[in-house]
């Protein structure tokens, strides 16, 4: 783990780079307030330090008190490094945000120590973040398919279309859903639609621009959210994703399945912010394509669409 050291005296220093690098630790170095600030306000801060009490520009104390300010996750363990020995100068020190204190000459054994309770407390912090952020995966994620669930996918999808009005660009909207479903279900048993969710979302992400989100939006259905893509581009890559789908049979349970599916597409417009209205219109596409066979692709803008009121 990494710690940094803050002390205007280059003797302090090089004492406490020696103590600690013997001990394993990987060592940053700061001459004074300003320049410690500057490290434990980087993106890649290091989650210890050291901080001397008395330096020139930001004291100690100050420094503490704007790492706090940030509210910066994963933690910052900061310990001062003091001559002040008054109980009163103690709490000033730890109200300013310092989790502890080392009196100088600081006693090795002591300072070890506490270096080891900081570090536990960082690394309990990180195990927690990183809990934290796998229970939020999770909660955003389809455990079948592993794609980001309606919620998630919705989300980008509102996301995107911000952006697209800030930037004045264009967000193609594709919903697919597989066709004859239920009957896959029905003759061969629930695990193997499940294992044709599974391979349909893996041919999805693999044809797609790395840039473009697919989610699943429920059952057997998949939005598909392109920025930059105009009403021809979308449809020439739902085409491809047709293709795609229905070109080579999905292997389920030894049994060469041939799936196809129906692709419905639109394009977000300057005139409508509402996630809602152009997955509705990219519904009534799907519904259109549906109607004319399925597998094949059906486009629609919003001003093609049912939905645009008449003036």
């Amino acid at each position: 783990m990494r710690v940094l050291i803050a002390d205007d005296s280059s003797i302090s220093r090089a004492l406490l780079r020696n103590t600690l690098t013997r001990w394993g630790y990987e060592v940053l170095e700061a001459a004074d307030g300003d320049e410690a600030w500057a490290i434990l306000s980087s993106s890649n801060a290091p989650h210890l330090a050291i901080l001397d009490w008395v330096m020139p520009g930001l004291t100690g104390p100050e420094v503490c008190a704007k790492v706090r300010e940030t509210h910066r996750e994963p933690y910052t363990y900061l310990i001062l490094l003091t001559s002040k020995t008054s109980k009163d100068e103690t709490v000033e020190g730890m109200e300013a945000g310092a989790d502890d204190y080392v009196v100088k000459p600081f006693h090795e054994h002591e300072l070890k120590v506490r270096l080891r309770a900081g570090r536990r407390i960082v690394e309990l912090q990180l195990e927690l973040l990183q809990a934290r952020e796998e229970l939020r995966d999770r909660a955003n994620r389809d455990l079948l398919t592993l794609l980001p669930n309606r919620q998630a996918i919705e989300t980008i999808l509102m996301h995107e279309i911000s952006r697209c009005h800030r930037e004045s660009s264009q967000v193609g909207i594709m919903l697919l859903d597989i066709d004859h479903f239920k009957r896959i279900n029905d003759t061969y048993g629930h695990f193997a639609g499940d294992a044709v969710l599974r391979e349909t979302a893996s041919r999805l992400r693999a044809a797609m621009r790395d840039y473009d989100h697919v989610g699943r939006y429920g059952g057997e259905e998949f939005l598909v959210v392109m920025p930059n893509c105009d009403l021809e581009q979308a449809r020439l890559q739902a085409e491809r994703l047709r293709l795609k789908l229905c070109d080579h049979p999905m292997l389920v349970d030894g049994t060469d399945l041939t799936i196809s599916a129906s692709f419905g597409v639109t394009i977000s417009d300057c005139t409508e912010r509402s996630p809602d209205v152009f997955v509705r219109v990219a519904d009534e596409a799907l519904y259109r394509a549906k109607d004319a066979g399925r597998n094949c692709v059906s486009v629609v803008s919003l001003d093609e669409s049912l939905l645009r009121p008449v003036v």
